[in-house]
């Protein structure tokens, strides 16, 4: 019996499309071409590689309102965002072409009694098990990488998404990428697993929970591949006494909404020294009131709906869950009636180690509170946490700030006196649960590659 999966719109709950799954025998079909394609692609001059994935840089561009609507009917990103996604990943097409012959390229070293030639090269099929929270995003950030450095690519996108995961498909090969170089795999979970052990797949990475990085990370390992892991987290923005008010609440709205809050680096708990603290949180409070939930397709709206129903209940749990354990819900909170799966903004305080809002991550445009003493106070709350991926600091002192940053925060990436997402000149990931390796900047092209070293004696 066909097995099938359905995508529905998270703003009306409509059934958009069915998708039967792959059977066992075309996946590894699809991966015996990609071996294949992948044969064929490390031979194409380097050149020529940057030069296509130029093209698919600007048919992202060319094809961004199709993208967008694909996004907002599958996922309900806000329409106005889309843009937004499509316009990092084509940046991250143009970087990758400008700088894969620095990144990439052979280097010399002399050693005693000869010259040594470093050399990256590819090493042939990567599996890539992407999320729907970044649909476009997700896939440009690993994928390009490990094509330009001359690898071919899997792809097994979130279910709910797979509309726009086989528009990519189309857009790659229309940008002039050989077929089987990148292939979208209609598969559920099981068949993913089996599919690591293929020989043919020699990397995993993974952007999802830490569960699912556990379960992949674990399978790769048995296997002795390599993978990379994005897991998510639970961003600290530390306020401290001498910032400003207008940029911190205004960064820190943004970074809290963005999405519907459905971002792995959205800021997520807002550690504020006590000097400041009233006036921040009664600056917060208000600019969160005043942003309502709406229909994504409208231009105007900053907050559409959660993805699925399940990742509703989820949050709505992890709310009630932390009410019940003694935190203030200062707004928000409450489930709304009627269809799609739209949460409301709310904002908790009150929040103690040992309750979901403290520790775990909210996916979802729910804002934590916590007041501390002062900056060692605030470093040690920012700091405590299992995950370890993006936070902030908001101080007067740009120097200061940047010390902290650099010196006392645990996660991979910070932002001072702001909120950035990713950026293609940049490396994006994370440490302790929210995993390791590192995309963009250059670092991606190197994940998948083997750093051969060729001992020359004369």
């Amino acid at each position: 019996m066909e097995r099938s999966i359905q995508t529905v719109n998270p703003a009306t709950g409509e059934v958009i499309e069915t998708y039967p799954l792959m059977s066992d025998d075309t996946v590894n079909a699809r991966v015996a071409a990609a071996h294949r394609a992948f044969e064929r692609w490390k031979t194409t001059p380097l050149a020529e590689r940057a030069k296509i994935v130029r093209r698919i840089g600007a048919l992202l561009r060319e094809r961004a309102d199709e993208l967008a609507e694909l996004m907002t009917r599958e996922m309900g990103k806000p329409i106005a965002q889309c843009g937004g996604e499509t316009g990092l990943c084509a940046g991250i097409c143009d970087y990758s072409a400008d700088h894969a012959a620095e990144v990439l390229g052979d280097e010399q070293r002399d050693f005693d009694g000869g010259r040594g030639l470093i050399s990256y090269q590819p090493i042939g099929v990567i599996l890539g098990i992407q999320p729907w929270n970044f649909p476009v995003y997700q896939v440009v950030r690993y994928a390009i990488a490990s094509i330009i450095a001359g690898n071919a690519v899997l792809l097994k996108h979130a279910p709910n998404v797979w509309g726009t995961a086989l528009a990519l498909e189309r857009l790659f090969v229309d940008a002039g990428l050989p077929e089987g170089v990148f292939s979208v795999l209609l598969i559920d979970t099981e068949q993913t697993e089996r599919l690591i052990e293929n020989d043919h797949v020699r990397g995993v990475t993974l952007t999802g929970s830490p569960a699912a990085g556990r379960a992949v990370g674990a399978k790769a390992g048995a296997c002795l591949k390599k993978s990379v892991l994005e897991l998510g987290s639970n961003d600290a923005y530390m306020i401290l006494e001498d910032a400003d008010l207008d940029t911190a609440v205004a960064a820190c709205v943004q970074g809290r909404i963005y999405n519907a809050g459905q971002t792995c680096i959205a800021a997520k708990r807002f550690i504020v020294v006590d000097a400041i603290y009233d006036e921040f949180r009664r600056r917060l409070v208000e600019q969160l009131a005043a942003i309502e939930y709406g229909d994504p397709r409208d231009p105007n709206t900053a907050l559409g709906p959660l993805a699925r129903a399940d990742l509703r209940d989820n949050l709505h749990d992890q709310v009630r869950r932390s009410i019940d354990a003694g935190a203030t819900c200062t707004l928000g909170g409450e489930m709304p009636d009627g269809p799609g799966n739209f949460y409301p903004v709310t904002v908790l305080e009150n929040v103690e180690p040992g309750t979901p809002a403290y520790e775990e991550e909210l996916f979802g445009p729910v804002a934590v509170l916590i007041r501390v003493a002062d900056e060692a106070a605030a470093i040690r709350v920012a700091n405590d946490s299992r995950y370890g991926l993006g936070g902030g600091v908001f101080a007067g002192d740009v120097e200061r700030a940047t010390r902290i940053a650099r010196d006392l925060f645990d996660t991979g990436m910070i932002n001072v006196n702001g909120y950035q997402m990713a950026q293609p000149e940049l490396p994006f990931g994370g440490v302790k649960d929210s995993g390791y390796g590192r995309e963009h900047g250059g670092f991606g092209m190197r994940e998948f590659v083997n750093i051969k070293s060729v001992m020359i004696t004369p």
